[in-house]
Formats: C-alpha cells, structure tokens, sequence
C-alpha cells in the first residue's frame, strides 16, 4: 500500500458548499460532494440504491459467528447492519476502539500525559500524545466532521449511528456484567466510554488522510509563527518528529495482489489474490466480517477498526484488493509572507490573512493533576501551515517565508460511498464505473475480478493532484527543488500566485485532482499484479506509460524484489492459478534475493576462513580493535538453507541480516549487471567482484549479530520469527521486503534483542482473500493472520494465528446455507 489536499478552499470551509443529498437515490450528487469538486462530473449509471429508512423499531441485528469466530451480520436495514457491526467489533477489540477514540478526538493527553507515546503504530506513525492531540483538533474539526457527515448518502448515515450505538450498547453489557469478564485490560478505565456518531465520522475521516497529513502529523502540531523575528524551527518547545511516509514511502506499509483472468486460472472464473501487509497492531488493523440486508447489501471482507463500510472484500459477482499507490496525495505551498505580518501571505500581489485555530487540550500531570495547554495553528487557503524544520532549518518558519500542505483528500468526502458501491456491484463492469465516476480511492491501487468477466481490473483510479509539467517547471521554489531528494514527486510550489493552484481536467469529480481519463488503468486475460512499485508494470506484457508523473516512475526505477518476485509468481501460475496452487505458492516464503545471490556472495565471501570485520554498516559500529569471525560453520548453514522463510527452514536469519547490510551498497557498487528498463523482472542481477571486501564485512558483521542473539546459527525459522499469545510462542513464515520475500512477516526487532518478534508494532501478511465465482456461490478462502480479538481472554485471540501457522486457510462461509451448516456456528440477537 503509499501517500494526498483538495483544492481552492481549506478544509475548515467546506460546510456551506457541500450538497444536500438527493433523496430519491440516497446518494448525494457525485459532481460536487464537497467545495473540491468539478461540475464537469458525468452522471452516474448504477442502479444501485444505497436509499433506506430508519428503523421503526428501533435497532436490531443477528450476529452470526463462524471458524475463528468472524462475525456474519444479519440485519434488515442499514442502521441494524452498523448496529450489529459496532458490537461485534466492540466485543472483540473493545481496548483498542477505546483507545483509538480517544486519538481521533484529541484527548490522549488528558489520560495519558503529553510525552508519552501512542502505544501502536498506525498510519500517523507513533507521536507523542500531546502532538496528537493538536493535530487531531486542528484537522478534524466541528466544521470537518460535519461536512463529512452530510456529504454521506443516508445508507452510510444510518450504519454510521447504527455502529455507535453497537458500540454502546456492548459497553453497557460489558459495564453491567452481562458480557463476563472480557476485557480487563480497559473495562473500568476512565477513558473506556460511549461514542458518538460523530467519533465514527472523525475515524472515518482519518482514514482519508493516511498518505497526505498523517505524514506530516508532528510538523502539522508545531507550525507556529517565529517569535520576536526568530525562524521558528522548533515550535512550542518540542523535538518534531524526523520525516518518515507511513503509507507511501520507500519504506512504508505495503501489499500483494494478483487478479489472474481466464487465460491464467484455465476455466470460467478469474481468481483474486489480496494480501495488504499491514498493522497487526492498533487501530488501524483490520477486522473481518460479513454484513448482509436481504435484498440490499451482502458483502464479506474486512475494515479498519471502528469504520462500519467494508474496504477489502467480495460479494456474490465481484471482489477487490488493495495496494498501497506509488502517486502521491499531496503537495507543498511555500508562502510569502505579508511585510511585518508573520501570519499573513501573498497571493497575487495582495496580502491573505491566515486563520487561526487557539486549541486548547487538557493535559495530565505527573501528579495527576490536569492541567490546560493551549497552542494558535494556523491554516492556509491550502490547508494547514506545516513546520518543515525537520528537514532543514531553513524551511522552518521564518519572518519572510513558510510553508502549507495541501491534501487531495481533505475534501475527498466520496471515499465510502465508493466501496459500498463496490459491496453492491452486480458485475465488474459496475464495480469499474463506479470507480471512475467517484475518482475516490484515497491512496491505493485497486486490482478486481467479477463474475462472468475474462478480465482481470487494475487501476490507480483515485484522487491524485493535478499539476501539468509547465507548471512542474515554472512553480517549484528553489526549496522545493532542494526537497526532491526527501519528497520526490511531491509538488512544492510558490504559494504566492494563482497561476501555480492544482488544475480540473473537463472529467475532474474534484477540484485540483486529475479526471479519471488520465489515470492508469489496464485490463487482461491473463494478470495484473502489483507489489507497491508504481503502475508501470501491472502487466510485464503490457507496460503503461505516458501518465502524469506524481503516479510514479514508468521505467527509469529498477523494481523490488518483492515485485520482480511477484510477478514470476504469476506468470509461473500459467494456466494453473487454482486456488490451491495459490494458497500454496503465495506462503511458500521464498526469499527471492538469496535465489538470485547467495551463490556468487558465498563464492566471494566463503573463501576467506576469517573475517576481521571492522564495524557493522546497519549500526554505524566501529569496531576498534576488529573483531574476528570464523566463516565455515555460517557458509555451510547457508549452503544448506533452501532458500525460504518457511517455519522450518534453517538458516534463513543469517542471510536476512547479511543481506540487510550488502544491500546498503550503493547498486553502482554492487550489481554486475544494472537495472535495464528492457528487462525489468530480470535485473539487476549479478554481484560485482569488486564488492568482494564489503561484503566479507558485511557477511561478517551478520555473524556477529547471529552470535550475540543467542539463536544457532541453523536455528528454524519459526524460532527466531514469531509472536507470542498468552505467554506462548506460535512460530511463523516469511520475512522483510529488503530480502525479497513476497510472504511478508516483517517485526521491528532486532535479532539479538530477543529474536524477530511480531509483537510489538511490526507489519506484514494481514487479511488475506483468494476468491473465485464458481457457477453456484462464492469460493474464498481467508486468513486474519493475527486473529480477530485483542483480549487475551478471548478464543479468538490466537486461533487464526494458530491456523496462519500451520498454512491452513479458511473456507470462508458467505451463503446463509454455508454460514449455518459451519462447525463453529453460533448466533446471537441484538436490539435496543
């Protein structure tokens, strides 16, 4: 999965222009949903009706469990359907949700402190609580959440009030004793309390921000103008956090898909692989289930938590995935300031007052004492002022200059309608121009498959700023320029002419964003993939170029490994991408980079027997004097290792912390033969003999690492990657993308302090689907790879996990005769 503004108007001026929604479709007018949109819109030709009522009765809903206890929801209406939904999640993930609120609302400091930190990772990385707190107010105000709310069609109005009262009604039978002893971690917390449906709208919205503001979260929290004419490069006294893209960076979050068509699967029916490599931990980790309105909506997948419509799944005719997109979601505006006046900037010649936010958050002492802490922010035409300090001093905030973000989804409100359409598509056709008429997905690639189609559907269809080459050439400020290296691809432009704004094509849905006929997209017979490299090579076969450039590069940026290997995976399929040779050659763990390396670097490394490694080049180390390693026992486990990650495999920790090190060198210095765009899949390859000395060193300093851990140097994979579950280990497969390996199980931690446990923030392998529209019903098979509950006292807080272990998917039951005939079937009725 990788990085977003809107256009003209800041967020906070959304309000008197977004649309009343039309109450005979129950969906508000797709050409203008927000001030961000263009009217040159085409109208829309589904027959889906997301129209609804509410209920008369009051909410109800039955909530079915099967295998793993994934929940079916059951309702006959859309706020019965939320309503079953935010209980089952609230039952299962109730500290997290809890906690998640407390983030989007801004008020982590007024129970936790402000220093402290968010306790998982999540798409706004793991700032300080009082960071949080500031940016959150700011960019997900009153006037947002509001416009947010009434851009929605009633079908999502109602699921969104449903799901909060789900939520609360758990936590009433949670409070009371009626659901035992579940959730001892958070139960009695002050912060445990009920939501509303403007908390579920806020939670919504963050997630539309994943891959613009969230990046810039800490920067967006410190931006203040200089004090006493002092560039203002450390705001309110804090340490801002260094620039690092979550969702959208070199090193970010990512993902695996494959659509096979006809060609490949050799029968009737495409095949759909989806495997995001994601967050097992905090709120932004996903949860699976299946929601079902008779005659409405069926639709099984998964959402993030505490978000009530299903972002990745199937219905009965189409099924879709996501990546991570290579096009960025954002720009930069660097501002001249009005003469004498810190909080004004130029545009077009006249002076534009900036407006102010004063937010004030309630903090926590170390006594327990709360307190109050109040900062002014400020927001821009653009949106809001960002402190680039980080990067450079010189782009902080100065007497003369300063600099605003600008997100392509701050007013993208289009997003859920989006996939609810898509829970609702009849075919892939459908599923296809409802993408194109919402131009909405925020930040991913989308690969799809439908029943009856050859096809199999990729795109990076979505909201992406409009910035035309001249104005590449004419706009971008010398800063800008300097940042490239930083931010590449990301638009920094003067701010102080018109002439440098976002453009509309004629079939823009948003104002600034680029109209679907330009954006990438590619059908075929036989796949489209792709492993989070930019569109260019959904098919090998087939490249696409000739788009705008913030989509990413289209041939002049060799592929990772992970990409390379993913796309031999799919053409190795041929005419044989079953479901079961999928299951199995997407989790055989291969580590593609040891297929391609490690005879030559065994070669060069291998035939020295001692090795005076003189520092490590991950840590920076030196090692004075050098430290001595014997090199036979290493060479001949790696000699021996087949090559994979799998649990059982021995040796593959050695090669992943050498390669871990060689792969720092520069690929000029490395590879015998370069990457050649002719030949994408297949290069570069080769090791250079004359990077024989570093990597003796770094062969070396991966021995010593190995050495320190503790683990043998032939030790399982299984027991140096792992995640503990009430106190006891449950080994697993795969690794990191730096060693190619498309079975991604990827921990933070390092080897030698306390092995690759997946147990803290790490990322990888998440919710997993292979499906296929056989004549009669749905074929998916699923994985929820760290299990669906965070309570320790849960049985379902370990036993998908257990499944992923063992390779052993689920046949996910999607029919009501499927769902009722399960082994694990159970059904509990709700109203209020």
């Amino acid at each position: 999965m990788r990085p977003k503004l809107q256009g003209g108007l800041g967020p906070l001026l959304l309000v008197p222009v977004v649309m009343a929604l039309a109450a005979c479709t129950g969906i508000a007018d797709r050409s203008a949903p927000s001030s961000s949109s263009s009217s040159s819109s085409s109208s829309s030709s589904s027959s889906i009706s997301l129209q609804d009522s509410p209920s008369r009765t009051g909410y109800q809903a039955e909530i079915r469990r099967t295998a793993m206890g994934v929940p079916h929801i059951k309702a006959d209406d859309w706020a019965g359907a939320g309503y079953g939904y935010g209980y089952a999640q609230a039952q299962d993930d109730l500290c997290t949700m809890a906690d998640g609120f407390l983030t989007y609302r801004g008020e982590r400091s007024e129970f936790f402190g402000a220093e402290a930190r968010l306790p998982a990772a999540s798409t706004i990385g793991r700032p300080t609580n009082i960071d949080s707190d500031f940016f959150h107010r700011q960019v997900i105000g009153a006037e947002v959440v509001d416009a947010m709310a009434r851009a929605q069609p009633p079908a999502i109005q109602r699921m969104v009030e449903g799901f909060a009262a789900g939520y609360n009604r758990y936590l009433r039978d949670l409070k009371s004793g009626a659901a035992g002893s579940a959730h001892a971690a958070c139960r009695n917390e002050a912060w445990v309390r009920p939501v509303s449906a403007t908390d579920i709208y806020r939670r919504m919205y963050a997630t539309n921000l994943a891959a613009g503001y969230s990046n810039f979260l800490s920067n967006i929290a410190n931006a203040a103008p200089p004090a006493a004419g002092v560039s203002s490069n450390g705001a309110h006294g804090a340490q801002l956090q260094p620039l690092a893209l979550q969702v959208g960076g070199t090193a970010g979050v990512g993902s695996n898909v494959i659509g096979f068509g006809t060609a490949a699967t050799g029968d009737a029916s495409p095949l759909l692989f989806g495997n995001p490599h994601w967050y097992w931990r905090g709120p932004d980790r996903f949860y699976q289930a299946q929601l079902t309105i008779p005659g409405r909506l069926d639709v099984s997948g998964t959402s993030f938590l505490g978000v009530p419509v299903i972002l990745i799944g199937f219905n009965n005719d189409v099924a879709w995935s996501h990546t991570v997109s290579a096009a960025r979601r954002f720009g930069i505006y660097q501002l001249q300031l009005a003469p004498g006046d810190a909080t004004s900037y130029m545009r077009d010649g006249t002076a534009v007052k900036m407006r102010p936010s004063t937010i004030t958050v309630k903090v926590k002492g170390a006594d327990g004492t709360v307190t109050q802490l109040t900062r002014t922010l400020y927001a821009s035409e653009y949106g809001p002022l960002v402190n680039l300090g980080a990067i450079d001093p010189a782009l902080a905030w100065s007497r003369n200059t300063a600099f605003a973000i600008r997100d392509i989804n701050a007013g993208n409100f289009r997003t859920f309608r989006t996939w609810l359409r898509w829970a609702q598509a009849k075919s892939l056709d459908e599923l296809i121009a409802a993408q194109r008429e919402e131009a909405a997905i925020p930040w991913v690639n989308t690969v799809a498959v439908g029943r009856g189609s050859a096809k199999a559907w990729y795109a990076d269809i979505g909201a992406v700023p409009n910035v035309s080459p001249e104005q590449a050439a004419n706009c971008t400020t010398p800063a800008g320029k300097a940042m490239a290296a930083v931010l590449p691809r990301v638009p920094v432009f003067d701010g102080s002419r018109s002439a440098c704004d976002w453009q509309s094509d004629a079939d823009s849905v948003q104002k600034g964003a680029v109209g679907p006929s330009r954006m990438p997209s590619l059908l075929r017979e036989d796949y489209v993939a792709n492993m989070n490299d930019s569109y260019w090579l959904a098919n090998p076969k087939a490249p696409l170029k000739g788009y705008p450039a913030i989509f990413g590069p289209a041939g002049s940026d060799a592929q990772t490994f992970r990409t390379r290997l993913g796309h031999l995976i799919a053409q190795g399929a041929g005419k044989g991408a079953t479901v079961n040779a999928v299951e199995r050659i997407t989790l055989d763990s291969r580590a593609y980079t040891a297929e391609l390396f490690k005879g030559p670097a065994l070669d060069m490394v291998c035939g020295v027997p001692r090795i005076e490694v003189k520092g490590d080049a991950q840590t920076g180390e030196a090692f004075s004097p050098p430290r001595g390693v014997d090199t036979a026992s290493a060479c001949a486990v790696l000699k021996a290792w087949n090559n994979t990650g799998a649990a059982t495999a021995r040796g593959a920790h050695v090669w992943d912390e050498f390669w871990a090190r060689a792969s720092r060198l520069p690929a000029d210095r490395l590879y015998a033969v370069p990457f050649d765009a002719a030949d994408p899949i297949g290069t570069p390859r080769g090791l250079k003999p004359s990077a024989a000395d570093e990597l003796r060193q770094a062969f070396g300093a991966a021995v010593l690492r190995v050495q320190a851990s503790g683990y043998a140097l032939d030790a399982p994979r299984g027991e140096t990657l792992f995640v503990t579950r009430n106190g006891r280990r449950i080994p697993l497969s795969g690794g990191c993308d730096t060693q190619g390996y498309f079975t991604v199980m990827c921990s933070e931690n390092r080897l030698d302090k306390g092995g690759y446990a997946m147990d803290e923030n790490p990322n990888g392998n998440s919710y997993m689907q292979i499906v296929r529209f056989p004549a009669a019903g749905v074929e998916a098979h699923t994985f929820l790879t760290f299990s669906l509950s965070d309570d320790p006292a849960s049985p379902h807080h370990a036993d998908y996990t257990r499944a992923y272990s063992a390779g052993k998917w689920l046949r996910m039951p999607f029919s009501e005769a499927e769902i009722k005939a399960d082994a694990g079937y159970s059904s509990l009725t709700i109203r209020e």
